[in-house]
């Protein structure tokens, strides 16, 4: 089986072909023009990752906070992730880099601030 992928790890956007044994391990990906265009197919093709950015409302703001993962999370679990963001309650101040929520659904991400509202 083959699958196309685009890179999206820089500008330059490879179209790649990722042929897929039938249990589903990559054998090859052919197109890319640089060795992390070959990483990132790999990863596509069998545990995709995304990081999160979303924004939150803040107690006593009427600016709400621009927060996202520490590092990128399964794809999968995005839904999840945006139900736990609507439990959070943050109060002001907060500071840029300020873990909002810990290890987010034991993923190792964490949710952090991304500026800083007094």
């Amino acid at each position: 089986m083959e699958r196309m992928i685009t890179c999206i790890n820089c500008p330059v956007g490879c179209r790649m072909t990722v042929a897929l044994s039938e249990s589903g391990e990559v054998v090859s990906v052919t197109g890319n023009t640089c060795p992390r265009g070959a990483a990132y197919a790999r990863q596509e093709c069998t545990l995709p990752e995304r990081m999160i950015t979303a924004v939150i409302p803040v107690e006593g703001s009427p600016v709400p906070l621009s927060v996202k993962t520490s590092k990128p999370v399964p794809k999968s679990l995005i839904p999840e992730v945006m139900r736990e963001l609507g439990h959070v309650h943050v109060s002001l101040p907060v500071s840029a880099g300020q873990v909002i929520l810990g290890n987010v659904l034991e993923t190792g991400s964490d949710i952090v601030a991304t500026r800083n509202l007094r």
